[in-house]
C-alpha cells in the first residue's frame, strides 16, 4: 500500500485481519524510507522468517512468547519493543499464548 503525505490505522482492525490459527503477515504501510506490518503467530507455531536487510523494531501487541537473537533468548510480553539490527539471525519460539506484533522495518541499506 502506498502512503500519501499522512495515513491513520486502527490497531483492533489490523490485529482482526492476521487472527486465526495460521502465521499471518500483512504489510500495511510502505514508503522508501519505512514499512510497516502487523505479524501474527499462533500459539504452538514455528517462526520461520529470515534475517531481513533493514533494521527492524517489534511492538508487541499480545501474547507471550521468546525471541531469539543471536543466540540469546529474550521473554516477549505485551507492552515490549524489540529491536534487531539489519541482517541479525532472530526468531520468535516458545509461543505459549497467540503472539501478535507490529514490525516496522527501517530503510534497506543494501
Amino acid at each position: 500500500m502506498s502512503a500519501s503525505n499522512w495515513s491513520v490505522f486502527s490497531l483492533d482492525e489490523l490485529t482482526r485481519k492476521v487472527q486465526g490459527k495460521e502465521a499471518r503477515f500483512i504489510e500495511f504501510l510502505r514508503t522508501s524510507g519505512l514499512s510497516c506490518g502487523i505479524y501474527h503467530l499462533p500459539a504452538g507455531a514455528r517462526d520461520m522468517q529470515a534475517p531481513h536487510l533493514e533494521d527492524e523494531v517489534y511492538l508487541v501487541v499480545s501474547g507471550r512468547a521468546k525471541l531469539e537473537v543471536d543466540g540469546q533468548q529474550h521473554e516477549v510480553t505485551p507492552g515490549k519493543i524489540l529491536f534487531v539490527r539489519a541482517t541479525t539471525e532472530h526468531s520468535f519460539f516458545s509461543i505459549e499464548e497467540d503472539l501478535t506484533l507490529v514490525a516496522f522495518f527501517g530503510a534497506s541499506e543494501a
